[in-house]
């Protein structure tokens, strides 16, 4: 019989409520607070070579574009307009503004997936947005994660963003959650998803495999190390500039930017917006706001339950009692993917692997740490939660009362219906003309590495269109409702 686990089973629904309820807090984001935790992906030496890239010397002050971000999303914008150029003949000059440290927001303190959704949570989907649309939600991550994949593969970057290809093993801790497997299994192979990849494991198969007594489902994926896919992905797009007469990519860490105000007289002028950093403003065209759970800061009517709410997540980094053998190389969710967990590769001198697990917000309900902007503590509740996860749910494979290698917070922008806003900035209460030339692409609810950079990808499309006055079509992997003018009627 299974361990008693140290987490709430079976409380998706009680976060949802709440996620659809009345704001917990009448203040739209802060910006990000100066003094994070310590993030392991940030924080190993050498790790983050552009961390206060463009933090002092002069601010450039004059942008076709400026991106406010560095993050997955910042940075995946920057690179596709480095690869999109011929799609407008006027030279581009691209500004990224972050506000603290390079990719030091959710993207360099997540869990370090990369895996496409095959499957999972289709019939709900379906029943909410139609066929056609969660078809292009399962499209949306296998061409980011096909994506990203290929241009590893092509610079030869794989092993040094330590790129795995390990699959991913969900456990199905409750009968609920088997069964809605199932159905979504059933319905996605019913509309034609290619599930073939998709094996469901009994939990005596999982207990040979992995050590843990439940049943499971296994579908292909990889781990990664997600600042430096970031910071390889920046480099890609800086060298297109260095070598280019019309595109130039500057970035700017530690100058946050503040407010956003129309240009007077920009009917006579090429720069509608001058966005304000306490190192000086930067004139821009166009703005795309990449900043994800903090985007209500500048954009106000994204505060609350129709917007995007910050919510703050927990990672724990802690040492196997196994060899790496013993654990595998699969990365794992399971609960209803509240906790999510991979064995890193192992570094020089080591035999046993370090793992990094997060989850654990369950254990804060009934705030879910939802309307958290604050990553520089972290929940108690959420810790004792994580350290007593594994040892529970693998016994023998990890020590019980171990303490972790390192604890660490980060924020995430969850939206009521776990989709991102992709698209123009639109407020329902203003002039459809008050945001003209600004875009976002945030609320990825705690799911941004199989989305965030093809969603980066659509929104560079729209602004290219937008410059040389053609008509953006949409992908066939993009899902229609991510599109921000489809979303109007979540404010109501």
């Amino acid at each position: 019989m299974a361990a008693v686990l140290p987490v709430f089973l079976n409380v998706f629904a009680q976060q949802q409520a709440v996620l659809e309820g009345p704001a917990q807090s009448s203040q739209a984001a802060s910006l990000p607070v100066p003094n994070p935790t310590k993030s392991f992906w940030l924080d190993t030496p050498d790790a983050n070579p552009l961390a206060k890239e463009g933090s002092d010397g002069p601010l450039t002050a004059d942008a076709d574009i400026v991106i406010l971000g560095s993050g997955i999303t910042g940075v995946s914008a920057a690179y596709h307009l480095s690869r999109l150029l011929s799609a407008t003949d006027q030279p581009l000059k691209v500004v990224i503004l972050e506000a603290r440290d390079f990719c030091s927001g959710a993207t360099g303190r997540n869990g370090g997936h990369l895996t496409a959704n095959v499957f999972q949570d289709f019939a709900a989907y379906s029943a909410l947005f139609g066929v056609d649309d969660a078809k292009r939600a399962i499209a949306l991550e296998k061409h980011t994660v096909s994506e990203i994949v290929n241009i590893l593969n092509l610079s030869g970057h794989q092993h040094a963003v330590d790129l795995i290809a390990g699959g991913r093993t969900n456990l199905l801790f409750t009968e609920p959650e088997v069964a809605e497997a199932r159905i979504d299994y059933e319905a996605a192979k019913k509309a034609g998803i290619d599930v073939s990849g998709v094996e469901f494991l009994t939990k005596e198969q999982v207990k040979k495999e992995y050590g843990a007594s439940y049943p499971a489902v296994r579908t292909p994926g990889y781990n990664i190390w997600p600042l430096k896919l970031v910071t390889h992905l920046y480099r890609l797009a800086k060298e297109t500039s260095d070598n280019s007469t019309t595109f130039s990519l500057a970035l700017h860490t530690n100058t946050p930017a503040t407010a956003i105000t129309p240009i007077s007289g920009s009917e006579s002028s090429s720069r509608r917006w001058n966005v304000t950093t306490p190192r000086g403003p930067v004139a821009a065209s166009y703005v795309l706001h990449a900043t994800n759970a903090y985007a209500s800061h500048l954009l106000p009517h994204l505060h609350g339950p129709s917007g995007i709410v910050p919510t703050r997540g927990q990672i724990i980094a802690t040492r196997a009692g196994v060899t790496l053998d013993a654990l595998t190389t699969s990365g794992f969710t399971g609960n209803e993917g509240f906790e999510y967990w991979f064995p890193r590769p192992l570094e020089a001198n080591q035999t046993n692997p370090l793992v990094i697990l997060g989850g654990g917000r369950e254990q804060s309900k009934p705030e879910f740490e939802l309307y958290v902007t604050d990553d520089s503590q972290v929940n108690p509740k959420v810790g004792k939660a994580l350290r007593e996860f594994l040892p529970t749910v693998f016994p023998g494979l990890y020590e019980a009362g171990k303490a972790p290698e390192m604890e660490w917070s980060g924020i995430m922008g969850y939206t009521k219906t776990g989709d991102p806003f992709v698209g123009p900035v639109i407020d329902s209460a203003s002039s459809g003309a008050y945001y003209n030339g600004q875009y976002v692409s945030a609320g990825y609810t705690g799911h941004g590495m199989p989305r965030a950079f093809s969603c980066a990808e659509a929104v560079v499309q729209m602004m290219l269109a937008d410059i040389s006055g053609k008509e953006w079509t949409v992908p066939d992997w993009l899902p229609r409702h991510h599109l921000t003018q489809n979303r109007l009627h979540e404010s109501e």
